[in-house]
């Protein structure tokens, strides 16, 4: 017999622990038999999450479930992520998140973007300092409610039974297969025993990464940047070609920063920064879009734009300084972008407002195709030889008080735009009609607030994709 101490031990520790389990044994039958899986600690709406891959998104669904608020569940599908979409977001990859909560005026921004190493431009496959770790626990750290530890449990248990292959990654592998299985330890994970790469539903199982989520479980996350665990992904990722060393770990920090923040049609909009400029392009995009939602400004050529006037400037970008920007009406503008990498976006929203949305890169599809030795953390490309990602997220809020709606996307260039036209419907509470271009939107809308009457609330993905919308334990 399975108490409910035991079956929601695995997520939740210390004070958190005890709360989750309190609450779960006044819903449950505590004394009853039960071998299978845990049952919600928590009844009614418990937020929306919505993710470009449906098992990533259920991690976090079931989070919520069990009493964890936007932030546990968004950090537990982005360390998902690293099992189930390597491709765009495995441990080595960046990303920016951005977070609010009532009683915020603004949020934060948590930027962890790609980083180069000191010796990138000598190394044959130069790859990114892993910093999606550091970012999302940052970013926990600040918002979430439980040990970091906890939300690492799903992705190592999802490392350790496998998973089944998804679309996204299948159709990842499809493109890149040739480069990808020409080396033996990625072929050790990405192809089956016939030497053919894994398709949709074929199981995908990874203990040396289990083992790495476990060390970073155990000895907490600083030990992929500067202890065994560090020295063992530096060594092997030099062996790889990559030539990350011990001073590129420990140098490379995730940092909160202010939110680029609008006011429009009375709601205050949070945008992610510059460095992570797609929030800008996504910011005029949506300022500039008529009733009809056709927008004058093109989000991608004022990210060009924005680029090109912040070459060798060398200085801080200043948020104080792209809000000027936005309010003048005097955009930049420069010709279309070099293509640019591959990302994945998600948002979770929980029952109380919390929302985090948050935009992941490798900075290449499967990053450098090389995977760090015994880690089985698959490599991030550096962005020495790769132009930047184009990372967005928003967060539209009334006031301090009430959530309103949330969107991001994916997609490479058109991501900014993409995701201005998600949340111009999200904010309206209308499902957007999309039917062309590369990107992929997904939005969290609540148009009669959060707190406020949940039930008007629903998640939306791109109907093209292969992504998921989940609410209260219900698939849309």
């Amino acid at each position: 017999m399975k108490t409910c101490s035991a079956r929601l031990a695995p997520l939740f520790s210390g004070p958190a622990r005890m709360a989750a389990l309190l609450m779960a044994c006044s819903l449950t039958a505590c004394g009853s038999e039960h071998n299978g899986p845990a049952q919600p600690a928590v009844t009614g709406f418990v937020g929306e999450v919505v993710a470009d891959e449906p098992q990533a998104a259920l991690v976090a669904r079931d989070v919520l479930a069990q009493g964890g608020n936007a932030a546990d569940a968004a950090a537990a599908l982005g360390l998902a992520l690293s099992v189930t979409l390597p491709s765009r977001a495995s441990l080595g990859a960046g990303g920016a998140c951005l977070a609010w909560r009532p009683g915020d005026a603004q949020g934060q921004a948590f930027l962890f973007l790609p980083h180069a190493g000191q010796t990138d431009a000598q190394t044959d496959r130069p790859a990114a300092v892993p910093m999606l770790a550091r970012g999302l626990y940052l970013m926990q750290l600040r918002y979430g409610s439980v040990d970091f530890a906890d939300v690492i449990v799903p992705a190592r248990n999802l490392a350790t039974d496998g998973v089944p292959v998804g679309g996204l990654l299948a159709s990842d592998l499809a493109a890149v297969q040739a480069p990808l299985l020409a080396d033996e330890k990625t072929r050790a994970i990405f192809a089956n025993s016939n030497g053919t790469v894994l398709a949709a539903n074929d199981l995908m199982v990874q203990p040396r990464l289990a083992g790495a989520l476990e060390r970073l479980r155990i000895a907490g996350v600083g030990d992929l940047y500067n202890g065994s665990l560090a020295q063992s992904f530096t060594q092997a990722s030099q062996a790889a070609g990559a030539g990350l060393t011990t001073a590129d770990m420990r140098g490379s920090l995730a940092v909160a920063e202010q939110p680029l923040t609008v006011r429009s049609g009375g709601l205050d909009i949070s945008f992610l920064p510059p460095p992570a400029d797609g929030g800008l392009g996504t910011a005029a995009a949506y300022l500039s879009m008529d009733d009809h939602g056709h927008a004058s400004a093109r989000g991608e050529a004022v990210v060009s734009g924005w680029r090109n006037r912040q070459s060798g400037k060398g200085a801080a970008v200043s948020v104080a300084d792209a809000e000027a920007l936005l309010k003048s009406g005097h955009l930049p503008s420069g010709s279309a972008l070099p293509p640019l990498p591959a990302s994945t976006s998600f948002v979770v929203t929980d029952r109380t407002g919390e929302t985090v949305s948050c935009g992941l890169t490798m900075n290449n599809l499967f990053g450098t195709g090389r995977v760090a030795g015994s880690t089985g953390i698959v490599l991030a490309a550096s962005p020495v030889r790769r132009p930047l990602p184009l990372l967005t997220a928003a967060i539209a809020h009334q006031g301090t008080a009430q959530f309103r709606a949330a969107a991001t996307a994916s997609g490479q260039n058109v991501a900014a735009d993409t995701a201005a036209v998600a949340l111009r419907a999200a904010v309206a509470g209308q499902r957007p009609t999309v039917t062309q271009g590369v990107g992929r939107a997904n939005f969290v809308s609540c148009p009669a607030g959060l707190p406020g009457d949940s039930g008007k609330c629903f998640g939306w993905t791109d109907p093209r994709g292969s992504g998921l919308a989940v609410s209260s334990g219900h698939t849309k």
